[in-house]
């Protein structure tokens, strides 16, 4: 008996903020619209529910100074010059090896600047408000702006907008598979619903639906042993599975993005809050479970090297650390801003106290702050810039902020590693539309957000939202009207 059939013109999988933009696009394009959610209607969204939503813009016309050269100046490994020599050229003229393969397509990234500021505008239009709002980071590298309301606002917002338009929402409603015509073309997905009902969602398909942070097997499968160790940075994260990138992959879908790496963000792991980031070790000391300072927690601000850091921790054993602030730490103005987590530190009166609170060998952690305050200079200390202040003599060196940790009371925060979202996705070129790893383009296939692979070592903050609208909105208009 055959399967019962939805007919539509675009279907999107997934309902963040991606989902959402390709889905309010393709119905303003005349399209009939339905947009599929695997979580119900009460935590729909994805991460974007969860998140602040920081967009890396100068305004809401400009992007950021820098934004396009910081995602492509990404280490990238070592590509052949060979193959990428065709990157200025037409995307048609390319040949086909470097349009599948896994390295920045520089016209997706032209796309990405110039429909930045355009799509916020659009949001705009549709009842989104954006403001210079305070971020968690107490020294910047870059200019942000944000939704008021954060993404929350969003999905609310965003997902009333659909409706009212006429997009027909399905909730706990997964996609499992693509359906592929003779000809190759992708001409619906295959869903199951609450009851495990099977239905094939015919129409152009916009796959927005994240990453693969909430699967346990993927994250073995692509990071190892360090899969265990962190976990999704929100509830959102633990409904991306994965299934997204895997059907996309299983009809000969081209990969990008850095398998081997997720965006981490360092968090509280007894905190079950969304995002309940700490940000402030760059005022203090990293340890790890056996007493001793690892990372040089200072290497600028911390917005622009919290990730890098976050990676240092989770290479720690048992993927964890402490920080250590004294009295003078926890007197700067503002800190609470830079600690999210809703859990309170550790404390004691003394270092050895302190050790024994945390359960770390006592004369390891007063040997390692010993050697440390050793190595602080003197020097005038200013928490809001990079003040220069380094450490001379101890390995590792501490380049800023580098005061001693003398006064107490003390306190500690265990640190871990969160996955905000896996880096490894799928290849997409500038109109959002699917590659292939013959370099050719997957017909009625697109996809945009966190499922697409842009970033390889490092990622380029505040862009996660903003290209998964930017891309949604791109591959909602292009699935409307079949471009090909």
């Amino acid at each position: 008996m055959s399967m019962l059939e939805k007919a539509y013109d675009v279907v999107v999988a997934g309902s963040g903020i991606a989902g959402l933009s390709a889905a309010i696009s393709a119905r303003e394009s005349g399209a009939r619209v339905a947009l599929l959610d695997r979580a119900t209607e009460k935590e729909s969204g994805g991460n974007t529910r969860y998140t602040e939503a920081y967009l890396r813009m100068k305004s809401l016309d400009e992007v950021a100074d820098g934004l396009a050269e910081a995602i492509v100046d990404d280490f990238m490994g070592h590509p052949d010059p060979g193959i990428t020599a065709d990157s200025g050229l037409d995307w048609k003229r390319r040949n086909p090896l470097l349009r599948a393969h896994p390295v920045v397509d520089l016209d997706y990234v032209a796309a990405f600047a110039d429909n930045a500021g355009p799509t916020l505008r659009w949001l705009e239009g549709h009842g989104i408000s954006f403001a210079e709002l305070p971020t968690l980071f107490l020294t910047v590298s870059t200019t942000r702006l944000a939704p008021v309301g954060g993404g929350l606002a969003l999905v609310e917002t965003l997902g009333r907008k659909a409706v009212e338009l006429g997009v027909d929402r399905f909730y706990e409603t997964t996609a499992r598979d693509l359906v592929v015509a003779d000809s190759g073309e992708v001409t619906g997905l295959v869903a199951t619903d609450a009851a495990a009902a099977r239905a094939v969602f015919s129409g152009q398909v916009v796959l927005a639906c994240g990453g693969y942070e909430g699967n346990a097997e993927m994250m073995a499968r692509y990071h190892g042993d360090k899969g265990m160790t962190c976990r999704p940075v929100a509830r959102g994260g633990h409904y991306n599975k994965g299934e997204g990138i895997e059907m996309a992959i299983a009809v000969g879908a081209a990969t990008a993005g850095n398998f081997s790496l997720f965006h981490a963000e360092p968090v509280d792991p007894r905190s079950g809050d969304p995002e309940a980031a700490i940000m402030a070790f760059t005022y203090g000391v990293l340890v790890n479970v056996e007493g001793r300072r690892f990372v040089d927690e200072a290497r600028g601000p911390v917005d622009a090297w919290y990730e890098r850091t976050t990676r240092d921790i989770h290479a720690q054993p048992t993927g964890m650390a402490w920080m250590i602030l004294d009295a003078g730490g926890q007197a700067i103005p503002n800190l609470r801003t830079a600690i999210r987590t809703e859990e309170k530190p550790v404390r004691g009166d003394s270092i050895i106290a302190l050790a024994k609170a945390i359960d770390v060998d006592p004369g390891i952690l007063a040997e390692t702050i010993e050697a440390y305050n050793a190595a602080c200079p003197d020097g005038e200390w200013d928490p809001t810039r990079p003040d220069g202040l380094a450490t001379t003599g101890v390995t590792p060196p501490k380049s800023n902020w580098a005061r001693p940790i003398s006064q107490g009371p003390f306190v500690a925060y265990p640190v871990m590693a969160a996955n905000v979202f896996t880096f490894g996705g799928l290849k997409t070129d500038a109109s959002s539309r699917v590659v292939n790893k013959d370099g050719r383009i997957i017909p009625g296939l697109y996809a945009a957000g966190e499922m697409t692979g842009l970033y390889y070592s490092n990622y380029t903050g505040s862009t996660s939202v903003l290209r998964g609208a930017t891309f949604g909105k791109i591959a909602g208009a292009h699935a409307a009207t079949g471009t090909v």
